[in-house]
This record gives C-alpha cells, sequence and structure tokens, in this order.
C-alpha cells in the first residue's frame, strides 16, 4: 500500500522556525516554510538587519536544542562564537570587576543573531524536505480545516496552503497565535517596559603591527550598569564589538542633538565613549531605530492536534537574562522529544488520508504534554528576565 508524507507548515523563518523545518524534515515530514520578510541573506537585508538585532548570548541549553537535531551544523556553529566566561561590570570611575559565570569554566558564548539565522536558513534550504518562501504573509489560518491564507507581497497574490500540521514561530506579533485564539481559551499576558534599545558598535582596535585587536576583554560580556539604563557590549570575530543601550523612552526622548548625545555619553559611559568614538556614536544613535522590549506570556501553546506555537509567538521575554532564543531552541527539541515518546509518524496510509483521517491521537497527546509541561519553565525564565 502506497503512503502520503504528512506536510507541517512553518510560519516564520528565524531560527526557531528553521530549526523546527529542520526537525522535522529529518523525521521524515514534508515542510514548508513561510517568511514575511525578504531573505535575510540577500544583502539588502543584511543591512537592515545590522541596524537591530541584538547580538546573542548562547547558552548549553541553545547548544544542545541545535545538537539534538544537527551534531555536524553545531560543531560548525561553536567555530564562530565567541566564548564569555564571565561579566565585566564597568564602574562610573572606569573600574573594573570581573565575575565568573561558574567556577568549573562553564560559558555563556557570543554569536551575531543575523549569521545563526544565516548558517540555519542555508541549513534548511539545503533539505530537500524543506521548501522556503519568503515576503509571504498569512492572511488567516482556519485549523479546523487545516488551511492557511496567504498574500505573497511581491505579486499581490493570495492563495490558500493545507498542511497537517502547522508552527507558529512568527515572533512576539505572531499571526499564528491571534488566529489560535479564535478557537482557543487562551490566556494571554502582554507588558510593554519603559525601557528601549539602541544598537551601536564598538570598533576594531589597531595593535603595534596595524593589525585589528579587540579594545576590550573578549571573554567577558561588558556591563556599564547605571541605576534605570545600562550599555552592555558582545564581542564580534572581526575584533568589534557590538553594544547595545538599553534606556527609559523619556531619557531617549531627550538625547534629540549630537550634542546632548555626546554630553550624556560622557558622563555616564566615559570609557565606552572613547572606545566607540563620538563620530561613530553619533551617526549610530542618530540612525539606528529604538525597539521596544516586551514580555508576553500565554497558554495553552497548542490547539488539539493541528498547531503550536514556539519562540517568541509562545513566549517574548526581555533580553536581561539572556535565554530568550535559547528557550526558543529549546522549545523545538522538548517538543520533538515529546512526539518520538508518543510515537508520532510522518506518514499515513493513502487509504487514510482526508476525511478518514481524523484526529491524530498520538500528536494530540504529545502537544497536550508539552502544554502542561513547558508552561511553568518558561513563566519562570520570563520572571527571571524581567527581574534580573
Amino acid at each position: 500500500m502506497s503512503t502520503y508524507q504528512k506536510k507541517v507548515v512553518v510560519v516564520g523563518a528565524g531560527p526557531v522556525g528553521c530549526l523546527a523545518a529542520m526537525a522535522f524534515a529529518k523525521q521524515g515530514w514534508k515542510v514548508e516554510v513561510y517568511e514575511g520578510r525578504p531573505d535575510l541573506r540577500l544583502s539588502s537585508s543584511k543591512a537592515a538587519n545590522q541596524q537591530r538585532s541584538i547580538n546573542l548570548a548562547m547558552s548549553h541549553r541553545g547548544i544542545a536544542a541545535l545538537e539534538a537535531v544537527d551534531p555536524e551544523l553545531t560543531k560548525r556553529f561553536m567555530n564562530t562564537v565567541i566564548p564569555m566566561r564571565g561579566r565585566m561590570i564597568h564602574s562610573p570611575k572606569g573600574d573594573l570587576d570581573s565575575q565568573l559565570y561558574d567556577k568549573d569554566g562553564q560559558c555563556i558564548n557570543s554569536i551575531d543573531r543575523a549569521l545563526l539565522n544565516e548558517e540555519l536558513l542555508q541549513e534548511a534550504s539545503a533539505s530537500r524536505n524543506i521548501s522556503i518562501f519568503f515576503k509571504h504573509k498569512v492572511l488567516a489560518a482556519d485549523f479546523n480545516e487545516k488551511r492557511i491564507s496567504m498574500r505573497n507581497s511581491e505579486s499581490g497574490k493570495e492563495f490558500s496552503v493545507d498542511f497537517d500540521f502547522c508552527i507558529g514561530a512568527d515572533g512576539s506579533y505572531s499571526v499564528i497565535r491571534r488566529q489560535m485564539m479564535r478557537v482557543v481559551r487562551m490566556d494571554y499576558q502582554q507588558e510593554y517596559i519603559k525601557h528601549e534599545y539602541i544598537e551601536l558598535k564598538m570598533p576594531a582596535g589597531v595593535d603595534a603591527d596595524g593589525k585589528a585587536t579587540f579594545l576590550l576583554d573578549p571573554n567577558h560580556l561588558h556591563i556599564w550598569p547605571r541605576h534605570s539604563f545600562m550599555l552592555i557590549a558582545l564581542p564580534n570575530k572581526d575584533k568589534t564589538f557590538t553594544c547595545t543601550l538599553f534606556a527609559p523612552s523619556l531619557d531617549l526622548d531627550h538625547l534629540d542633538t549630537p550634542e546632548l548625545i555626546l554630553e550624556w555619553f560622557k558622563l555616564h559611559f566615559p570609557d565606552a565613549l572613547a572606545m566607540i568614538g563620538e563620530k561613530t556614536l553619533v551617526e549610530d544613535f542618530t540612525r539606528n531605530p529604538r525597539s521596544p522590549l516586551i514580555c508576553t506570556k500565554s497558554k495553552p501553546y497548542h490547539y488539539q492536534d493541528r498547531v503550536i506555537i514556539l519562540g517568541d509567538a509562545a513566549h517574548s521575554m526581555v533580553p536581561f537574562y539572556g535565554q530568550g532564543l535559547n528557550c526558543g531552541l529549546e522549545d523545538v527539541r522538548i517538543l520533538m522529544t515529546l512526539l518520538l515518546q508518543e510515537g508520532v509518524v510522518s506518514t499515513l496510509p493513502s487509504d487514510k488520508v482526508g476525511s478518514s483521517y481524523g484526529v491524530d491521537r498520538s500528536l494530540a497527546r504529545a502537544l497536550d504534554r508539552y502544554s502542561e509541561t513547558r508552561h511553568e519553565d518558561l513563566v519562570a525564565i520570563c520572571d527571571l528576565a524581567m527581574d534580573n
């Protein structure tokens, strides 16, 4: 008897969506990924990403999730990270205080978010079980009929896509989550904090031989804590640092001229300003967007055997604990573990397709277990991030 290969539609081609696509493809599912934005591997997309993407601090939980799906990719990926063995606190007077994360040498790892996403996109694109479509926006979803309505942003064409299972990995403002609320009695909480963030760049220095060098110790996460605001810096492979300023919106509103920007930095971050450079600081501060910080919580994360939300679509958190993406990648690992435990399969006998298919009981059980067991951990990490 012939078999039918089940199809999962993943909405969102960020790191979590790509890892989910790879995990399902590895288990034999046919996978289609739909992303509303252009392909971030294009040069035009890279310029925009450099203005607003916070560097990532990859921890063991994120690395373990990557390794569970693709060990070889993880080995290559680990060659691109910079280990940060502790935090370096910069006082207003310029004093340094190194605080190691672990007495046994465990560390977190600095990685450019776009670089990680590109690596995962490349790997997903290479799979013959995965098709990726950019500039495709979700208009609506009917989970009972297992159908999503889409629009191709380039052509303007609207069409429908059928699926056997849907994954919403489409971020904090998830369309899939909103569509789920039409059929699920979902508890949902959203909170904006008073802070926003701006990304800045600290250039590489030059050593005595004329070679690029780090201006700060690259094996630390550098933090300038200043009461209600702070500056952080994470190292990059090209010897630069990606700096992120977190400050209340009202404070940032007042910094509306180059003179005020420089005066404020000279008062609060004089050592950082000397390394960033006045011209670079003013250019980045005035050009790069101010981005909001949001925390969301939801439950349940699924509907029957039809759909689940993962990553920021399920649990956005502020970045102060450095675990947002790590948790999103871990979502994928835990989901796949439960699918295997419940014996979820990627194929069906052809005579079971259609009206006789009904509910996939093993998949429904796995998703029930996911919502019940994952929620407490995710709420805890969201609260820790907010309180940190």
